[in-house]
């Protein structure tokens, strides 16, 4: 098997990597989980918490989920490195720290456009109902009908 990333890839490989993903995530994965297990225990619980909670609500998966989960790595064993407490790391408002730093990967602020898109959607849905438009001139930009329904 090719170990080389210049190099082509067998088609064993590539159908092995079809059904399972790629090997080289896999391989970063199992790097990143020992580098958080290496942790002191204060800074491992809360890296494990921050990824639990990135792995319902943050990017997906592939090359980019891997360097961002290496970079909390780095993040924490930095920190543990110099002694800094985990409150000076993430602060009081860890769910705060989790989003602003997803918003530094691709991925990340794809989320950040559809949770404005979402709340967008249910803004202008909402003045729908109400019967106002949601720039707030209380014009929908809409006409009524002859039978009263509404004209998009």
């Amino acid at each position: 098997m090719n170990t080389d990333p210049d190099e082509p890839k067998s088609r064993y490989r590539q159908y092995l990597e079809v059904v399972t993903g790629s090997l080289e995530d896999k391989k970063r994965w199992r790097r990143y989980k020992a580098r958080v297990k290496a942790l002191p225990e204060n800074y491992r619980t809360t890296a494990e918490a921050i990824e639990r909670y990135l792995m319902h609500f943050g990017p997906g998966d592939g090359a980019e989920a891997a360097s961002m989960y290496e970079d909390l790595a780095d993040l924490f064993e930095q920190s543990a490195a110099s002694g800094t407490p985990i409150r000076d790391v993430v602060g009081d408002d860890p769910v705060g720290f989790v989003e602003a730093f997803v918003q530094n990967y691709p991925a990340g602020r794809w989320i950040g456009r559809e949770r404005e898109r979402l709340a967008g959607a249910v803004g202008r849905a909402a003045a729908e109902d109400t019967g106002n438009a949601a720039d707030g001139t209380g014009k929908s930009g809409e006409n009524t009908g002859e039978e009263g329904r509404t004209v998009r």
